[in-house]
């Protein structure tokens, strides 16, 4: 694990009005996440998870302070060069899978690569030896809704890995799934930060937080606690 931050939140704000009234989903968070490591991310609901992980992933902007991935400064960027920056370093699951229900699994692996920099003549490749490597690539030609949840959520994993993002941020991606799936989910996750990647994985599970190198948790927008585990 590289001591160099991947990403580094400063006094990192996000506010939002609703009727008028200003809602703080995010106060105040500075932190910084070094590469190829395995962070947990836990809190209550309204605790500002999504908020700050939606902030890392350059899907929002803060309303004050700053977010730095891979050294760039997210609110400095227009937005094409915001999206550029989110499809070349990160890669996101979630636990709801989102495939696209009229295509194959093939087809939505390869979605991801529409808004990458690789010639398409490798697309069928790449997503293949993915898919091999998940175990489904006999799915392959399968719709969505043919697949098991555990079948889904390798396909929806194939599909955040296809770019080759240096950060995969995983939003209780076992949430859906049976304990015996979850925990093959789970382990296909850890392998990630052997390889080099930085995982940052929401959960509520204590025990799925506590494989992690670090647990930050979330309260009322702030950053609680932060411990390192090994």
């Amino acid at each position: 694990m590289s001591l160099t931050p991947i990403v580094e939140t400063i006094e990192a704000r996000r506010v939002h009005l609703r009727a008028g009234k200003e809602i703080v989903a995010l106060d105040s968070v500075s932190l910084r996440i070094e590469r190829g490591s395995f962070v947990a991310v836990m809190g209550r609901s309204g605790s500002g998870k999504s908020t700050l992980m939606n902030l890392i992933g350059c899907l929002d902007f803060p309303t004050s302070g700053r977010i730095l991935l891979d050294g760039s400064d997210t609110s400095a960027l227009d937005d094409r060069a915001q999206s550029r920056l989110r499809n070349r370093m990160v890669g996101f699951l979630f636990q709801s899978f989102n495939l696209i229900p009229q295509m194959t699994v093939r087809e939505n692996v390869e979605t991801a690569l529409v808004y990458g920099d690789r010639p398409q003549t490798d697309w069928s490749e790449r997503s293949e030896a993915l898919l091999a490597r998940l175990g489904i690539l006999e799915r392959a030609s399968h719709k969505p809704g043919e697949l098991s949840g555990g079948e889904a959520q390798r396909a929806a994993l194939a599909r955040a890995l296809v770019n080759g993002p240096e950060l995969l941020l995983a939003d209780e991606p076992t949430g859906n799934l049976d304990s015996r799936t979850g925990e093959e989910v789970l382990e296909l996750l850890t392998e990630l930060p052997a390889e080099g990647r930085t995982l940052v994985l929401v959960t509520h599970d204590l025990a799925i937080a506590e494989r992690a190198d670090r647990v930050l948790s979330l309260s009322d927008g702030r950053l609680e606690s932060d411990r390192r585990l090994r």
